[in-house]
């Protein structure tokens, strides 16, 4: 029995000490220019469920009124804004932060999509570390030293021009960050209560619905044969059939074929 309420004690204890979790990532802009696109940031993030927005040397001083015009929704996001003079300091107590930029540094650093990133992020938030997002201002980006910051770099695919605004690219990786945690399936058909039907009532109803086709002239020639019973089989297949949905067809395959016309209806 000791031993036994040793083990168990143990085992609460390791429970007790495992990293919780931690709030989504910070998003820190360093010297942005304009009122509008904090508002605008602000905004994005308010859409994606972050919450926790950091300046760096806002060039027109905080508060900003243009800010919170632009914010639209996202008031209490500005009220909880904190101002900071160095990208260190804003980012000290982070573990894990990624930097946006649309320029080659030639540095040695991993370079990632928004998605990719957002997946990383995901996984450090998991370990329960602390992390960021880096967005440079709307004038120059981020300087090559405070790339230098950051753990790895994101950046954001586009056909030829590749700066962004600053409340765009706070959207893209919002979005990015919101969906990982989306398990919806990319495809989804509501069956209700049913589920779709086995593979071999699927079988058996290609089987029933081609020999009537065969016997009905509506294969022929043979050479068509091959094509035509694949496109029935694919069309029948995107249905994603219940159980009850494959007999409903089955009998109705009957009913065309083999039933009798009663007061204009056929019955079987």
């Amino acid at each position: 029995m000791r031993e036994a309420f040793s083990v168990l004690s143990l085992s609460r204890n390791l429970k007790m000490t495992q990293p919780a979790a931690r709030p989504a990532p910070a998003i820190i802009l360093s010297e942005p220019q304009m009122g509008e696109n904090i508002g605008a940031a602000a905004r994005a993030m308010a859409n994606f469920g972050l919450s926790d927005l950091r300046l760096v040397r806002p060039r027109d001083g905080w508060p900003n009124p243009k800010a919170e015009t632009m914010a639209a929704g996202a008031g209490h996001i500005l009220q909880a804004v904190r101002v900071f003079d160095t990208v260190e300091a804003a980012a000290a107590d982070l573990h894990y932060m990624l930097a946006t930029t649309a320029r080659d540094r030639s540095m040695a650093k991993p370079i990632v999509t928004p998605a990719e990133g957002a997946a990383r992020l995901r996984a450090a938030s998991l370990r329960g570390e602390g992390t960021g997002v880096l967005f440079g201002g709307e004038r120059s980006g981020l300087t090559n030293e405070e790339v230098a910051l950051a753990d790895e770099v994101i950046t954001i695919p586009t056909e030829a021009f590749a700066s962004l605004n600053l409340g765009q690219a706070v959207l893209l990786v919002g979005y990015e960050w919101f969906a990982r945690a989306d398990t919806t399936p990319p495809e989804t058909i509501d069956h209700g209560l049913s589920l779709p039907a086995p593979r071999e009532d699927l079988f058996h109803l290609f089987e029933h619905l081609e020999d009537e086709l065969d016997k009905a002239g509506f294969l022929y020639p043979p050479g068509s044969r091959t094509g035509v019973v694949r496109t029935l089989r694919s069309i029948l297949h995107r249905a994603r059939l219940t159980d009850q949905e494959v007999r409903t067809l089955r009998g109705v395959i009957v009913a065309l074929t083999r039933g009798k016309k009663r007061g204009g209806k056929i019955e079987e």
